[in-house]
């Protein structure tokens, strides 16, 4: 336990920070030496590193199986490699090249992999450690690899390339054999035209010394390895795509690019024994059937019990347009067509047999989609496929929000496993899951994790992260409570429109009281709570908020700042229908001449609404337009499940609703929660009048964007601004001219059209903000920016949107000697202000008396945006909102009653000397910590000058709390509390994307997490002890399994011959007989290999210890095998010795004669 001192700024920071060091000098109110709160962390508890990534691979481009080790490996269009087993096991690894995966290869049961680049490289994966690590790399330099194969058990790998040549490799030294099949010698002399690249290769099921060569023009050359010469060639007309033997080695099957599947017989080389067209109409007068699409995969698999299977991927007639893609399964007579949700990139046949020889005896078929994986089920009726064991869910609809939550309540994850259990399709395979390989880690990390994700179509998803595994536990739709345009096509879609209404922007989840508040981009807020019971919900709930701003006199509240309630005493009926005040406009009045005014952008659903188990709507509130001007996005979201209140705000506001009660508590602007004399109050600015009604959530339509900048824009809803924002500068004092119209809920139905929403997002990272919604375990940043396109880029930059809350229990004023419920409130300027609560004392007066509000000005201000706030004792513990515990709405009141329990205020006692709570204030710029109630700054930290913070969250690891940060250079940094002193900064990931800035979130325990594609979640940690056991964590991907036996020849077959014919491929191949292969046509790269690829990943002086104790060991154990060699040596010598001098003593005294 150290007390904190000024000291030098940790090893390892760079000079960006090192700049902007820590300035935490002594101000009016600071503790003294021995007052300081003694901090815990050390820099040397942090330390930044990869754990897992989950998800679908995105852009997928090939695949294999080890059907001994039961092990599938995807590869993908930018170097990544998935490998997965049994469900839980899961690894990811990547070339440094980053150059697509054309081709995998399992070295079956060996635990190794071998892959091939677009860039002409091959390498050598080592699968026996739980981080694969490549061992061999060849770069070709002359030629185009185009194909490869490996045979099972045989260590020579042959390569075909674009020249149509096969070069051969020992996968056990990755050197090139001297063996060469050039393509002027494999086809006919007599052709003069290039063959093509070579498209397969494959050798003789019972004859591995015979090579089927097959080149693109549509020629198969059989070629013999010992003769070095052609067996037989033959020709077809049509271009090759892919080649298939029957298992006895006496036919082959061609697929070509007419849609036809021809069939050969080897020794028949001049016509194909069969000619099938799949999915060609067959003309009555025996011409050739009409062509078709091109035939891109075949497989040709037998059964001992039955008809042989053959799976074709394409072949489709030309008149089906717009038909989806296919997979073809012929069993004897019958024909399957298995339509597939996306385009097909590669499927794989799964047999019983490892040996190509036997009857194969496929059970099911892998299908690699673009946007999914799915295994089919051969053995039962209907190809019913398999339920799948991995999260490859996760962007069946674009991912818009994210949100983590480590060590939450343990019964949570029970909870929302029964209620999604519900959920589950019918109709998959009774069978289990056939990728079953591999074992789950063995590690410490058993505390409970859940990640909540929002999509574009309004639905929410549950995750169980525990474990460094994935699991779906339950998804909520939100998109039920409205209203859907009839007619509407029900289909997934995997790209964000223009019309994605329903997008969710931010979520707040307090895991105490299981109350679940979602932010939509039509400016709507469904307050949510969680139960067991299926309800049918009459009507719901809905309240309509009229967020305007009004240009006449100046207002100017009461100095004291109190706020009167905006609703009358009557509103607080138990009914919303009867809560209307007289003033509400109807939502009738809108013609089609003038403005839109009044209207919300969806229309809640009028009829019943069937709630299964789970999270059920309790209350819709909705921004309505004001006189043709859209409402604004909403930024940042709160809930108080203790206080029953939930609070959100945009850039017209705040507004703080009572979900219990289900009305209207307060509205007002930016402006007002500022005290007249506050130095810090801003000049109100006023928003241009529109031309034309604004279309940012209803009536434009963009096409300029693409489809990835419509993948970002649900989230885009704060102001954009410069880097240098203007909120690093002081406001002048000056009137307010602007009254801020506070219109009471409309607590009725709508009935309106569905407004249509362009979605739309600008691509300048600097002119970028992000928000906040307190919680105690995380908060959503998302980068946002207005869609109301009637504010103009000055407009922007100078408007003050709310960009977080925060609820306490804090002293909202200096003279306070009293803790009482109080809201804080941040800007994208950088002020922080505090409104104090005023509930009633208990849950009964609350019916009867409203909640009133008193704003009580700035408390603080910082550079740049407020993105997190927080609360702390005087030993340094977080002081959390406070919440209910959790009770089932539909449960019997008597059960309610004995579970709600309100947590009182329990206040310390009055000490006016000195501060006993500390407020933990982050920005886009700094951090500071003010001491309450003198609201004195007592620590300041500047955080970087250059960039600018997306992601700030007070987070606690290692039994303390620390603020961990995220900046948009790619800096990771946390600082301590509540001195903020540098304990991490690495340069992590440069943000390239703005997926990342939008899904990026800290939580407890040094966990982390972003999409780092648009199908993949990247989890990440920067806890020292978290690196440590990751190796214990890790799934191991090998497991020792016997290779099943060889088929039995048979008695008449080994006689006469007829079984598989062996090769001896090292005699053949080897250096003795075919020579050194040229230097020029290939180079060697030796990779990191086993271990030395995981030191790699260490950093840091930790990291230096331990590669050195690992050294050190290293060093210790060959000197222990020195020591044991030297001491067999003495003993074998000693023995020597000994049998010389028996045998000495033996022939001593003999003659010559006598021996």
């Amino acid at each position: 336990m150290k007390k904190f001192n000024i000291r030098k700024v940790l090893d390892g920071l760079t000079a960006a920070s090192s700049s902007s060091s820590s300035s935490a000098t002594a101000q009016p109110g600071t503790p003294r030496e021995n007052d300081v709160v003694q901090e815990t962390l050390q820099s040397e508890h942090f330390q930044l590193c990869k754990t897992v990534r989950h998800g679908f691979p995105y852009q997928p481009s090939s695949m294999a199986f080890d059907p001994v080790q039961k092990i599938l490996a995807v590869g993908t269009q930018t170097g990544a490699l998935r490998l997965f087993g049994r469900a839980g096991v899961e690894c990811y690894c990547q070339h440094e090249s980053g150059a697509a995966v054309i081709q995998l290869q399992f070295l079956i049961n060996e635990g190794a992999l071998v892959s091939a680049l677009a860039d002409d490289s091959i390498h050598l994966w080592n699968l026996r450690q739980k981080i694969p690590a490549i061992l061999h790399s060849l770069k070709f330099n002359r030629e185009r690899i185009t194909y490869c194969h490996l045979p099972f058990q045989s260590k020579w790998l042959y390569i075909g390339s674009e020249r149509g040549n096969i070069h051969i490799v020992n996968v056990e030294s990755f050197t090139l054999s001297g063996y060469v099949i050039m393509w002027n010698k494999a086809i006919e002399l007599s052709t003069k035209t290039h063959p093509g690249p070579v498209v397969h290769i494959s050798d003789n099921p019972m004859d591995e010394g015979k090579l089927l060569i097959g080149f693109e023009c549509g020629v198969v050359v059989l070629w013999d390895l010992k003769s070095k010469k052609a067996d037989y060639r033959y020709n077809y007309d049509e271009a090759i795509h892919s080649v298939a033997w029957h298992h006895e080695g006496k036919q082959f099957v061609c697929s070509h690019s007419d849609g036809t599947l021809t069939t050969w017989n080897i020794r028949a080389p001049a016509k194909p024994a069969q000619i099938i067209t799949p999915h060609g109409k067959q003309p009555k007068d025996g011409k050739k059937p009409e062509p078709c699409k091109p035939i891109l995969k075949v497989e040709y698999k037998t059964t001992r019990a039955g008809d042989p299977f053959m799976v074709v991927f394409g072949g489709l007639s030309y008149d089906t347009v717009g038909r989806r893609a296919c997979l073809t399964v012929m069993h004897g007579k019958s024909t399957a067509v298995l339509e597939m949700d996306y385009p097909i990139v590669d499927f794989l046949t799964l047999c019983e047999t490892p040996y190509p020889n036997d009857f194969q005896e496929p059970y099911a078929v892998v299908v690699l989609l673009e946007k999914d994986l799915v295994v089919i089920d051969l053995g039962q009726i209907g190809y019913p496929i398999f339920e799948s064991q991995y999260p490859l869910t996760i962007h069946e609809s674009p991912v818009t929000c994210c949100e983590y939550f480590a060590d939450c309540p343990a019964e949570l994850i029970p909870a929302l496993y029964s209620v999604g259990s519900l959920q589950k399709r019918q109709g998959y395979s009774k069978k289990e899951w056939p990728i079953s390989g591999g074992n789950w880690g063995q590690g410490t990390q058993n505390y409970p994790e859940i990640i909540i994700t929002g999509h574009a179509d309004g639905s929410i998803k549950f995750w169980d992260a525990s474990a460094l595994m994935l699991q779906v536990l339950y998804k909520l739709k939100t998109a039920k409570v409205f209203e859907r345009a009839r007619g509407k096509e029900e289909k997934p879609n995997t790209d964000i429109v223009d019309e994605d209404p329903f997008a969710i922007q931010t979520l707040f989840w307090c895991p105490e009281s299981r109350m679940l508040c979602v932010a939509g981009v039509s400016a709507h807020v469904i307050i949510y709570r969680f139960s067991k019971q299926e309800v049918t919900t009459d009507v719901v709930q809905l309240l309509e908020v009229r967020m305007q701003c009004e240009f006449g006199e100046v207002d100017s509240p009461d100095p004291g700042g109190e706020q009167t309630p905006t609703l009358p005493t009557s509103a607080a009926s138990s009914s919303p229908q009867e809560a209307e005040p007289p003033n509400q406009l109807s939502a009738g009045i809108n013609s089609s001449e003038g403005p839109r005014d009044n209207i919300p952008c969806l229309q809640v659903r009028s009829s019943p609404l069937k709630q299964s188990p789970g999270y059920q709507v309790e209350l819709v509130v909705q921004l309505v337009w004001v006189s043709g001007e859209p409402p604004q996005q909403i930024t940042s979201l709160a809930v108080n499940s203790s206080f029953g209140l939930v609070v959100f705000g945009n850039s017209n506001g705040l507004a703080v609703v009572d979900y219990v009660q289900k009305t209207l508590l307060l509205h007002m602007g930016t402006s007002e929660l500022y005290s007249p004399s506050d130095p810090c109050q801003r000049q109100p600015h006023s928003p241009r009048k529109p031309r034309q009604p604004s279309g940012g959530l209803c009536d434009s339509n963009d096409g300029s964007n693409n489809s990835e900048d419509r993948c970002k824009s649900p989230t885009s809803a704060k102001m954009s601004r410069k880097i240098s924002s203007s909120g690093e500068q002081k406001p002048e004092l000056e009137e307010r001219s602007q009254r801020w119209s506070t219109r009471t809920c409309k607590s009725r139905f709508c009935s309106v059209k569905n407004g249509k929403m362009a979605a739309r997002m600008t691509q300048k990272l600097k002119v970028l903000k992000t928000n906040s919604g307190p919680n105690r375990y995380g908060k959503d940043n998302a980068f946002t920016r207005s869609r109301s396109s009637s504010v103009t880029s000055i407009d922007r930059e100078s408007r003050e949107v709310i960009s977080s809350f925060y609820f306490c229990e804090s002293f909202p004023k200096k003279s306070d000697s009293l803790v009482s419920p109080c809201l804080l409130v941040g800007t994208t300027q950088g002020s922080v202000m505090m409104v104090a609560l005023c509930l009633p004392p208990g849950s009964e007066q609350k019916v009867l008396q409203p909640v009133s509000f008193a704003t009580c000005g700035t408390l603080v201000r910082l550079k740049g945006g407020i993105l997190t706030m927080a609360l702390l004792d005087a030993g340094g513990t977080l002081l959390p909102p406070s919440d209910e515990p959790w009770y089932d709405p539909n449960a019997s009141d008597e059960e309610k009653e004995k579970v709600r329990r309100r947590r009182p205020a329990t206040p310390p006692s009055s000490q006016e000397s000195q501060d006993t709570q500390f407020a933990v204030l982050c920005s886009e710029k700094q951090a500071k910590v003010v001491g309450m109630p003198s609201q004195t700054r007592i620590y300041k930290h500047n955080i970087t000058e250059t960039s600018f913070v997306l992601r700030a969250d007070v987070v606690q690891t290692g039994g303390a709390y620390c603020i961990a940060c995220f900046c948009a250079n790619g800096h990771i940094m946390t600082l301590s509390l509540p001195s903020l002193r540098p304990l991490l900064d690495v340069n992590y990931l440069p943000l390239t994307d703005m997926r990342i800035a939008r899904t990026f979130c800290f939580s407890n325990l040094g966990q982390a997490l972003y999409l780092t594609s648009p199908t993949e979640i990247q989890r990440i940690t920067y806890s020292q002890e978290t690196c440590d056991n990751l190796q214990e964590m890790l799934s191991e991907l090998f497991t020792p399994v016997e290779t099943p036996e060889a088929p039995n020849r048979g008695f008449f077959k080994g006689l006469f011959g007829g079984g598989a014919q062996s090769l001896d491929r090292e005699d053949l191949f080897g250096e003795t007989t075919a020579g050194k292969a040229s230097r020029s046509l290939a180079q060697h790269i030796p990779g990191p290999g086993g271990m030395e690829g995981m030191k790699g990943a260490a950093s840091g002086v930790v990291g230096d210890l331990a590669r050195a104790r690992v050294a050190l060991d290293e060093r210790g154990q060959k000197l222990g095998e020195l020591e044991e060699r030297t001491a067999a040596m003495m003993a074998s010598a000693e023995s020597f010795s000994k049998h010389a001098h028996n045998m000495m003593v033996k022939y001593k005294d003999k003659k010559w004669y006598q021996l």
